[in-house]
């Protein structure tokens, strides 16, 4: 084989092999979960998020480099041994502002928003992330109190690290966005101080519950008691109405007397005497007195009148 045959089956392994790095090099996929930078000599170019197959430059001019679109967590106070989670109890205790020890673990969604800042701005956002939530974390556990933390403050913790967080994110600038921040478990640091805090605990809860039921029974009576002073007030009202026109009837009864007593006085005095005798000798016993004073004689008027009907009906009986 002659030298002239062996550079021209060269040259053709060669061009072989740079057609074949054009043809794989020069197109790339992206799915919906990713984005991709197209890198120009080592410069970031253009960033790609639609889907689907897509050309290049090839190899060595262009490269890609793919990023996750989709939300990603960080877990602070764990690690992964072998497929399983391991709690890192060191990284996670913490001293709250009233100087006691607890544990604090919490999950940060987050995700990429600035790919070429992400790549380039820093050398490991992962980490710089990882750092800030801790920071962002113990700085409010250190102002916050032990109740708070353990109990019924978590929520405000939770709304406090994650605007601590993306304050620090947005300061670094390396091309992420914090979504969320959910603490996970925030402890004691051992069995007995747990048991004593949550004695405590329930000891406050049923002090809470029977100061709610004494407030109950308190809005119970007062609700009593002004039922019933509504009830008096309104049936004063009644007897207050009732004898003001009763009064007024007394008066007007007075003045028609008045009047009939003007025009003719003895008349009227002699009918009002013997409109109060035929009031109260209904209800009296007669005597008959003499006139120096002394009785001279007793009529039993009232069995005589008992009598009477009495021998009314024997009589219609005989009949």
């Amino acid at each position: 084989m002659s030298l002239k045959r062996v550079y021209a089956a060269t040259g053709m392994v060669a061009a072989g092999l740079i057609l074949a790095v054009t043809l794989f090099t020069s197109w790339y996929t992206l799915d919906e979960s990713d984005q991709a930078v197209i890198l120009t000599f080592g410069k970031a170019g253009e960033t790609v998020t639609e889907p689907g197959l897509h050309f290049k430059m090839p190899w060595p001019v262009q490269h890609v480099e793919k990023l996750a679109r989709e939300t990603m967590s960080l877990e602070f106070g764990y690690q992964d041994e072998g497929g399983k989670k391991q709690k890192l109890s060191d990284e996670t205790k913490m001293i709250t502002g009233d100087e006691n020890i607890v544990h604090a673990d919490l999950v940060v969604q987050w995700k990429i928003t600035d790919p070429k800042k992400y790549l380039f701005y820093s050398e490991n956002p992962k980490e710089i992330l990882y750092d800030a939530t801790s920071a962002s974390l113990r700085s409010i556990i250190g102002s916050s109190k032990i109740d708070d933390a353990l109990t019924s403050g978590k929520a405000e913790i939770e709304g406090s690290v994650r605007e601590l967080l993306t304050a620090l994110i947005e300061k670094y600038d390396i091309g992420i966005s914090i979504l969320a921040v959910k603490l996970k478990d925030v402890e004691l640091p051992n069995k007995e101080v747990r048991n004593a805090f949550t004695a405590v605990t329930d000891a406050r809860e049923t002090m809470n519950t029977k100061l709610n039921e004494a407030q109950k029974y308190e809005n119970q009576r007062l609700n009593e008691a002004e039922g019933e002073k509504e009830a008096i007030i309104s049936k004063a009202e009644g007897e207050k109405a009732a004898r003001l026109e009763t009064a007024r009837g007394d008066v007007a009864v007075f003045n028609k007397l008045y009047e009939q007593y003007k025009s003719n006085p003895e008349v009227t005095r002699e009918r009002l005497t013997l409109e109060t005798l035929e009031q109260v000798l209904p209800g009296t016993e007669i005597y008959i007195m003499n006139d120096d004073g002394s009785t001279l004689k007793y009529f039993p008027i009232r069995p005589m009148e008992k009598e009477q009907p009495k021998k009314a009906e024997e009589s219609k009986g005989d009949e």
